[in-house]
């Protein structure tokens, strides 16, 4: 027979292996999660990359959106791309500009995946980018104003076109996307709808600029988006600014400082942990988020 004292102390290891069990199963669930930040000055990875690499590793990012500049070797690229995987760092072909919905702007949308193509057929596999990442924002074209109606299709035509690149690639595809495109409609070749929806159902995953600087603001004006992308299997990464913005007080952290931002954060992360459309945040960008106060 067991002795008492015996059987305590197997009750007892249980305990303890069942409650790291369920601890670590948090740490693996928050680790699968998204912190990404945006590299939009290219040529620091020529003049600096151990320093970008350092100061990326020291706030556990592991997804890098990097600004492709074809003037830039691809041999930079390369040796960036390699470091970064060693660190468990993703790095996604970034581009993007408001001019990309006019009538000549998908030249440059071709002039990204082509690039793009041949740079990764001859890379290895650890100096391949991971994704691409689009910011194209078209309510700064002055279309939008003009004829919002034409200007919406233009950019639904975009992405459907990016789609098709990036599925040919074997590549996820994000964008950037405004927290108000839920208010926006659309009633075109595409159907009709809600622009934010329609975004969603066409990528792997959406970063929502949540520009502002309170918890209960950024948790409110994501709520449709995160919702949505639970119900459609999507995922959505919460975006904050760190840069200055004359756009008003509670839209960037720029003025608070990073542990402000960190706690604010925090609040956020509390609120959405458990919903399924939830995966992360991303900090804007890189050289602002380099000056910040502490």
């Amino acid at each position: 027979m067991v002795s008492r004292s015996l059987k305590a102390i197997i009750a007892f290891i249980v305990t303890i292996v069942s409650t790291l069990g369920l601890t670590m199963g948090k740490v693996d669930a928050m680790a699968m999660q998204d912190k990404a930040t945006w590299l939009w000055d290219t040529t620091k990875i020529v003049e600096d990359e151990s320093g970008v690499l350092s100061f990326l590793e020291s706030k556990d990012i592991n997804k890098l959106y990097l600004q492709i500049n074809s003037d830039i070797a691809s041999n930079y690229y390369k040796s960036f791309i390699d470091k970064a995987m060693a660190k468990g760092i993703k790095v996604y072909a970034l581009d993007g500009s408001a001019s990309w919905v006019s009538k000549e702007g998908y030249k440059m949308q071709d002039q990204l995946f082509d690039w793009l193509r041949t740079y990764n057929e001859n890379a290895a596999a650890t100096e391949q980018f991971s994704g691409v990442h689009l910011d194209v924002e078209p309510y700064l074209n002055s279309g939008w104003s003009s004829n919002q109606v034409k200007t919406i299709e233009s950019y639904q035509v975009l992405l459907t076109r990016a789609k098709g690149d990036t599925d040919r690639l074997h590549l996820p595809l994000e964008v950037d996307m405004p927290f108000w495109f839920d208010e926006i409609t659309y009633k075109n070749q595409f159907g009709q709808g809600l622009l934010a929806d329609w975004v969603i159902d066409q990528v792997e995953s959406v970063s929502i600029m949540a520009y502002r600087d309170a918890a209960k603001d950024i948790i409110n004006i994501v709520e449709h988006e995160i919702n949505y992308a639970k119900k459609v299997k999507k995922s959505i990464i919460i975006s904050v600014e760190t840069g200055a913005s004359d756009e008003g007080k509670n839209i960037t952290f720029y003025d608070d400082g990073e542990a402000y931002m960190n706690k604010q954060l925090a609040q956020v992360h509390r609120h959405y942990a458990n919903k399924k459309g939830y995966n992360g945040f991303a900090i804007h960008h890189v050289d602002s988020w380099m000056n910040m106060q502490p």
